[in-house]
């Protein structure tokens, strides 16, 4: 099954690319990665695995050895979105080590390589195309 891979620039552009590599298993999270093992018009580049998400939508936490699920109590920060002062829950987390079930991927560039990502990726870096003006009668409505 291919990963999605979304690479994160530090201006907040984000570019998305699925690859099959199997380069990338037994990668954990923090890790550094070439950008040749994903896309070859990446080399240059080195990226960082900054989070993983697995095919059911459980994340994943650095803190969390391992591939398989586990429940994990947490007080708060990532995976718990309640702010209650002394709120403890038990949630269920992915390991931090990619694994065949792991689905996205989530890289952020530590080192830029001599290509720019907006001319890899030059067919997500178009406009999005304008909706077209609705009719009079739908507006009137």
């Amino acid at each position: 099954m291919a990963f999605k891979i979304n690479i994160g620039k530090k201006d907040g552009k984000t570019f998305k690319l699925e690859s099959d590599t199997e380069a990338l298993i037994g990668k954990k999270i923090g890790d550094i990665i070439e950008g040749q093992d994903l896309k070859p018009e990446l080399s240059g580049y080195e990226l960082e695995i900054t989070g993983l998400s697995d095919k059911a939508g459980f994340p994943s936490l650095k803190q969390v050895e391992g591939q398989g699920l586990k429940r994990v109590l947490l007080t708060k920060g990532k995976a718990m979105r309640d702010k209650r002062k002394g709120l403890r829950l038990k949630k269920t987390l992915r390991g931090n080590t990619i694994s065949k079930d792991i689905i996205q991927i989530n890289l952020k560039i530590t080192k830029e390589g001599s290509k720019k990502l907006e001319e890899i990726f030059s067919e997500q870096n178009q406009p999005k195309p304008k909706e077209e003006a609705k009719p009079a009668e739908a507006a009137a409505a």
